[in-house]
């Protein structure tokens, strides 16, 4: 009865703006939740409000008394019992919607620069389960606490082409992201380019799949960014509302890209010159739900908002052609170098350096030699 109840209510919410049904792509999306934080909470709530009933979380964490008043999947009692943050908030939505399907994961998804965290099984173990859950899902959200903790999943989702939402937070902003999607060098005939929608003067916009990720404005690999840092440093500090917003307007894009007939595809707006006004600009793309920006940069001190797009970054450490080719073709071999050696993706991505006289880099497969090499190829003879 409850379940009917909801799915009038969502029905009838999209009744004048989602014809043909498009409601049902909507409640038969698998979504994965990596981090089941404040954002994760935020954007699992969101979701179920617009019809999503696949819902699955992962995180490493257990529920501390500091998290109730901020997470909104979690009670105090959570607390009281230590239960694994991804488990309680699996628990809790079944509690508010008895007809989702939901369940929770906890390990740890291995970063750069803390392979001294786990062991080599254990890290085997834990790339293949995240791996797993990727493959078995629609919608990606990277929801997670540093940035290094996005990389693993940036990687396996552009390798298999899903559509990844990312959001991340300051004190007082946020950045609310899609990611492009992996074009092979030779395209299937579904992967063709679209001919671009019209843009009036002082606006432009890039296809879909060409958008940047989360890396692609680094110059450098990420490390470890808690190592020789103060407690205070180690976690972000927000204002409360700035993460119910972010976790919001993640859902919103993720809802609009699945609705979208072109899909991850669909082309991202942005204002090329700053005097021209964006009053209408919803108007430009012909989706049930307007346009659907590549990013949402915002600032609640001064209540502002915007959205560049940017294009993929051909040197990448993450959705690179130099990346994506050495994991798909050396696997494990690739991931143990470089969560042991950030450096040495800047070498595979052939990041340019700053000095003048750095020659152009080799790649790695043919003349890289390291330790943590010949310590692979000690644990996969033993295995």
């Amino acid at each position: 009865m409850a379940e009917t109840s909801v799915q009038v209510d969502v029905r009838t919410l999209k009744w004048d703006l989602l014809p043909n049904n498009e409601h049902l792509k909507i409640s038969t999306a698998d979504c994965l939740i990596l981090g089941a934080g404040t954002l994760g909470c935020a954007v699992a709530r969101s979701l179920l409000s617009w019809g999503v009933r696949n819902i699955t979380f992962v995180d490493k964490g257990n529920v501390s008394t500091s998290n109730p008043v901020r997470q909104s999947l979690f009670t105090f009692q959570d607390s009281i019992d230590v239960k694994p943050k991804a488990k309680a908030a699996a628990d809790n939505l079944k509690l508010i919607c008895p007809g989702v399907k939901t369940s929770g994961h906890q390990f740890t998804i291995p970063m750069p620069g803390h392979t001294e965290d786990c062991s080599m099984d254990q890290t085997v173990e834990d790339v293949e389960r995240i791996s797993q859950l990727i493959e078995k899902h629609d919608v990606i959200f990277l929801m997670l606490d540093s940035r290094e903790s996005r990389w693993l999943p940036t990687v396996i989702a552009a390798a298999k082409k899903k559509m990844v939402l990312n959001a991340a937070l300051s004190f007082d902003s946020y950045l609310v992201m899609r990611h492009g999607i992996y074009m092979d060098q030779n395209p299937t005939q579904s992967e063709q380019p679209f001919e671009d929608f019209p843009c009036p003067i002082g606006m432009k916009s890039l296809d879909g799949r060409k958008l940047g990720c989360y890396f692609c404005t680094d110059i450098i690999a990420p490390g470890d960014s808690t190592k020789n840092r103060p407690l205070d440093q180690q976690c972000t500090v927000t204002r409360p509302g700035v993460s119910q917003i972010a976790g919001a307007l993640a859902a919103e894009m993720a809802v609009s890209l699945i609705i979208h007939q072109r899909g991850v595809a669909a082309p991202a707006f942005y204002v090329s010159n700053q005097n021209v006004n964006n009053l209408g600009i919803e108007k430009l793309d012909p989706s049930h739900l307007g346009i659907v920006p590549h990013s949402i940069r915002g600032f609640v001190s001064s209540y502002e908002q915007f959205s560049p797009a940017t294009e993929k970054y051909s040197n990448c450490v993450a959705c690179s052609d130099f990346v994506i080719k050495q994991y798909r073709e050396l696997g494990m071999k690739f991931l143990f170098e470089a969560l042991n050696n950030p450096k040495y993706l800047e070498e595979v991505a052939q990041v340019p350096h700053s000095t003048a006289d750095v020659d152009k880099v080799t790649m790695l497969n043919d003349v890289y030699e390291t330790d943590v090499d010949e310590e692979f190829d000690d644990w996969l003879m033993e295995t």
